[in-house]
């Protein structure tokens, strides 16, 4: 599970600035933010696993980033992190890339994708598969849908809009939250209370399941700059990662 916040303004010296948690099991193998010497356009975080990434940068501007949905439906065989790779390492359009996609949603399990270059930025949501373009704004994504109000969603998209964009650290900050919200207030998507309880923080900390990466993505008037901090079980920092993507 993971949660991600965006200002989206494409006329402007600074089209993206976003911030991510990628959330998983610590057992799964995973490396670190690199360019890719398979696929030399991909620069991003690799799932060692299945393949495929959560959030990325390729020449040209390109950016895409990923979250599961939170459901019971049976598992489909295709990875969802392909669909990350994928963009950033072919050179369709946003547009033609989702609208592509669309078409193939049911391959895959349920998930969210942002893809977008420095003019448009682009949404699928799997169970709806209908791309949509966004327009300038604010945004958050967590394991529903499109600015979902779950109460973790709410509070991360409510302080980073409050946020001067140009505060690394501060924006770093944001991400380690550990806040939880009341019983009351939590969404209920069929995993049980104990559960909901466990994943209702911005930044999740546990021995077997947690944060393992925090994610800075800033495009500028001509590349993308790319931090990703890694953490450890129960949240020990475990190194940072910088890349420049023009």
């Amino acid at each position: 599970m993971c949660i991600l916040v965006f200002d989206w303004q494409p006329d402007s010296e600074q089209p993206l600035l976003l911030l991510a948690n990628r959330d998983e099991f610590h057992d799964r193998p995973t490396a670190a933010l690199a360019q890719w010497a398979c696929q030399p356009r991909v620069h991003a975080g690799r799932d060692l696993e299945a393949g495929g990434s959560w959030l990325g940068a390729a020449p040209g501007r390109r950016f895409a980033a990923l979250t599961n949905i939170r459901d019971n439906a049976p598992q489909q065989a295709r990875s969802r992190g392909e669909l990350v790779s994928h963009y950033l390492a072919g050179n369709l359009s946003p547009r033609a890339y989702m609208q592509q996609l669309a078409q193939q949603a049911d391959q895959y399990s349920g998930f969210n994708l942002l893809a977008g270059d420095a003019s448009e930025l682009w949404f699928l949501h799997a169970n709806t598969p209908q791309p949509q373009r966004l327009a300038a704004g604010i945004y958050g994504l967590c394991n529903a849908s499109l600015d979902t109000p779950w109460p973790k969603l709410v509070r991360l998209r409510s302080a980073f809009s409050q946020l001067a964009c140009n505060d690394d650290a501060a924006l770093f900050e944001l991400m380690r939250d550990e806040w939880r919200p009341a019983d009351a207030m939590l969404p209920d998507t069929g995993i049980g209370l104990t559960i909901e309880r466990a994943l209702s923080s911005i930044f999740v900390r546990g021995s077997e399941y947690g944060t393992r990466a925090t994610s800075l993505l800033r495009m500028g008037s001509d590349s993308i700059q790319l931090t990703e901090r890694s953490f450890a079980p129960n949240g020990v920092p475990a190194g940072e990662q910088k890349l420049q993507v023009g």
